[in-house]
């Protein structure tokens, strides 16, 4: 199946977004990659909505981590339209001690380059 140009770009995008994260850049993949008015889910949790309020609670959640270990993109991302997917192995250690592993899908949509809507399958 081909993709469109449209396709290619997003998943241009979308590993644009997976190295910065790789590298623990994940302010730096929001700031340039949200849309102001962004909506991001974890699992079945309400929307965190508006770039600056994800901003700010990622910032709160960075200040607490210790040690990063890795954020591995295990397959993808795949593309279908205005949207994305992948998943992704994330490793983190807090203050209090605790090992955090992530396994996840990440299913984002995506408008004028821009991430407009996103959710977090987590496992």
């Amino acid at each position: 199946m081909e993709t469109t140009i449209q396709e290619q770009e997003l998943l241009a995008k979308a590993n644009e977004v997976t190295a910065l994260l790789a590298q623990g850049k994940f302010i730096e993949a929001m700031e340039n990659y949200l849309d102001d008015d962004v909506q991001l889910f974890e699992g079945n949790n309400p929307a965190k909505v508006g770039k600056d309020f994800c901003l700010a609670e990622e910032k709160k959640l960075l200040d607490t981590v210790t040690a990063f270990h890795g954020y591995t993109v295990i397959s993808g991302p795949a593309v279908k339209g205005d949207t994305t997917f992948y998943e992704a192995v994330m490793e983190f250690t807090t203050d209090d001690g605790t090992d955090h592993r992530f396994e996840q899908v990440v299913r984002t949509q995506w408008k004028d380059g821009k991430i407009i809507n996103e959710r977090y399958y987590h496992a």
